[in-house]
């Protein structure tokens, strides 16, 4: 049997996050990966990231408020002072178990210093 993956973020949508057609915003839904994949970056660089950009967005399926959304950050790849983090969302709607994916993306960080210049990432800090 698989273990299940731990999400970095579980939100519900509410109806604040949502345009005046009541569909939840592309921007919410960007900004709750940020927040997943910065989770990861930190954990890793052991301190400040910033992100730096964001590639390859896909839209796959609506969010509809009241839906959970689970936000999923991996390690794809580290340089020097930069991580590669890839971001997918999946929705489960408040009445059923199974999930349905919503939109991933790759985001890339770049590890800074007190003086917001970049630093080196150990490269032996890989997520546990």
């Amino acid at each position: 049997m698989a273990v299940p993956r731990e999400p970095m973020i579980r939100v519900i949508a509410m109806p604040a996050d949502t345009n005046a057609f009541g569909d939840i915003f592309g921007g919410w839904l960007m900004a709750q990966m940020d927040l997943a994949a910065g989770n990861l970056a930190m954990r890793i660089a052991e301190g400040r990231c910033v992100t730096v950009a964001v590639d390859a967005m896909a839209f796959l399926s609506p969010v509809h408020v009241g839906d959970e959304v689970s936000f999923y950050a991996d390690l794809l790849s580290m340089g020097r002072t930069s991580l590669k983090i890839n971001v997918e969302a999946e929705r489960r709607t408040r009445f059923q178990r199974s999930t349905i994916p919503v939109t991933k993306a790759v985001f890339t960080f770049v590890a800074i210093d007190e003086d917001r210049k970049p630093r080196p990432v150990r490269p032996d800090n890989t997520p546990d």
